[in-house]
């Protein structure tokens, strides 16, 4: 598969200027790339009660500038999890184009013993399955199995084969634009929240790209 990219990422670690670093480096290098092709990532692991203790607001602003930008490139992303999956982990699997388990898989929003971690995955997950459904996962910590979670439509599907996950992953996206699939998905989340009178330019603008794309192939 070409333009293809792969990343591990341990939810049982806290976000750290290494984890940024890294993150970064993987979306520039997907940024250069462009084109088609698949970001891979496989995400397992989730936080000790102490996880936090070390960190602080700048350092947690940084690794969510860093997921908020994976979460936009100009490349298909899929993320691959299995068994406990908290803390960076979780926040990177949220962020991905499809999203596929293992059937161990266990969606963990972090806490300490007095409230859950209040970063951006708690925002993810009520975006993607409403706040009623995730509301216990999210105030109290309580996990999201796989099979849960692909009836949320947090999950994609659950595999026993992850090869079988990224060969589909490259089916769906073969032949596809890396920047024409992330106005599309900009689309896609501006359009939970933006009127009809609001997004009716970026959506006309979108297919004017596609029309002159067109024209210029025919001439």
């Amino acid at each position: 598969m070409d333009h293809t990219l792969t990343a591990e990422i341990d939810g049982a670690e806290p976000p750290t200027p290494a984890a940024v670093k890294a993150l970064a480096g993987l979306c520039d290098r997907a940024e250069d790339r462009g084109g088609s092709g698949v970001v891979i990532l496989h995400v397992t692991g989730a936080p000790a009660g102490d996880w936090a203790g070390g960190l602080d607001v700048m350092l947690v602003s940084k690794w969510e500038r860093a997921v908020r930008r994976l979460e936009r490139l100009p490349m298909a992303t899929l993320a691959l999890a299995h068994g406990e999956c908290g803390g960076m982990a979780l926040d990177v699997f949220l962020a991905a184009d499809i999203r596929v388990a293992a059937l161990d898989t266990r969606l963990l929003v972090h806490g300490d013993g007095s409230a859950t971690w209040p970063g951006m995955a708690g925002f993810r997950l009520v975006q993607l399955a409403g706040a009623a459904r995730t509301r216990r996962a999210v105030l109290f910590g309580l996990p999201i199995d796989a099979p849960e979670a692909r009836t949320l439509g947090i999950v994609d599907g659950l595999v026993d084969d992850p090869e079988q996950a990224v060969a589909a992953a490259a089916g769906l996206v073969s032949g596809l634009s890396g920047k024409d699939l992330a106005i599309r998905r900009q689309l896609l989340l501006d359009a939970r929240t933006t009127s009809f009178e609001d997004a009716l330019g970026p959506h006309l603008a979108a297919c004017d790209r596609l029309l002159r794309g067109t024209a210029q192939e025919a001439s």
